[in-house]
């Protein structure tokens, strides 16, 4: 791990390093940007991700290009109805002198892929919920700690429900980001056709280590913000409360619930590494808009008039920036 004399000498690293990640990861990814700048963007704010795409798409292909290039410990955990917690959070078991032993689940890993994480039933998710939350699982009352740095990104399949197990709204709230994938333009989708029937094969360089990843994740959390953009991120939070002093006429027609503290300060640290991506070393009000669509998308709930109206979470929330 380098050391840094000063936190301005930090942040041009990380932003150099930023942009060596991308390159890397575009060798296999082909367009993506905005996806792959809100995945990294949660990595070095120690926030998870859930992304959100019909299948095809490349989801689980993203998340292990970006693990590749990251030199970190990485697991997969394919999400069915009969998976188990103790199938993710590991078990204790006797060996042969009649110890017990714990034997550790795929969950300890410094990046998690949990693939369809609406596939499992909610005991499971819960669990996997409840070690993103703290970064620890117990197990017959001994509490076993992550390793660090630890995300959790997941995907779900939004076009089939038979057979799911929605996330409720309580629980989307520990996902920092809700990243919506689209489908692939024209020429990107001829690139990726290209790349993907032929015999070529990247090998992606380690670009940060564990290391690394921590001492920016510190980084971000020291970088300055002034007042007016807290304050302007806060009122934008309170204006999706619908019928509060400080909501808006849209969140009091078209939401059932608004965004919590948590959006605020998702969108504050968010804006700060977003900042630091961008070669600026403190945030402006442009960097909160930048991560405010997937932080706030399945924070807010939409009320049967805006259903009936087919008025969607995301017009709102461009309409309320």
């Amino acid at each position: 791990m380098t050391r840094f004399t000063s936190d301005k000498e930090a942040a041009d690293a990380l932003y150099q390093s930023y942009r060596d990640l991308t390159t890397e990861i575009s060798k296999v990814i082909v367009g993506q940007e905005e996806v792959v700048r809100l995945v990294l963007t949660a990595v070095f704010c120690q926030g998870h991700c859930l992304l959100v795409g019909v299948p095809g798409l490349a989801k689980t292909l993203l998340i292990q290009t970006i693990a590749s290039s990251l030199d970190m410990s990485f697991n997969r955990v394919q999400f069915t109805p009969d998976l188990m917690p103790s199938d993710i959070v590991g078990a204790e078991t006797l060996d042969k002198d009649r110890n017990f032993n714990f034997v550790t689940g795929p969950i300890f890993a410094n990046i998690v892929l949990a693939d369809e994480i609406n596939r499992t039933p909610p005991k499971t998710q819960a669990a996997l919920l409840e070690a993103m939350q703290e970064h620890a699982v117990t197990v017959a009352g001994r509490r076993y700690d992550l390793p660090q740095p630890f995300f959790v990104l997941a995907t779900q399949n939004p076009i089939e429900q038979e057979g799911t197990y929605p996330l409720p709204e309580a629980q989307l709230d520990r996902f920092m980001f809700n990243i919506w994938l689209d489908y692939p333009s024209y020429e990107s989708e001829l690139q990726i056709v290209k790349n993907t029937t032929g015999a070529l094969k990247y090998n992606l360089n380690k670009i940060l280590h564990a290391d690394d990843i921590l001492a920016f994740q510190q980084l971000v959390r020291r970088v300055p913000v002034v007042d007016n953009v807290v304050e302007y991120a806060v009122k934008l939070v309170h204006s999706t409360r619908p019928n509060e002093p400080m909501g808006s006429q849209q969140a009091s027609q078209y939401l059932e619930w608004g965004a919590g503290p948590r959006a605020s300060q998702h969108l504050i640290v968010g804006a700060k590494c977003n900042a630091l991506l961008n070669g600026k070393y403190s945030p402006d009000i442009e960097d909160v808009q930048a991560v405010a669509l997937p932080i706030l998308r399945h924070r807010i709930v939409r009320n049967f008039k805006a259903e009936a109206e087919g008025i969607t979470v995301s017009q709102i929330i461009r309409e309320l920036l």
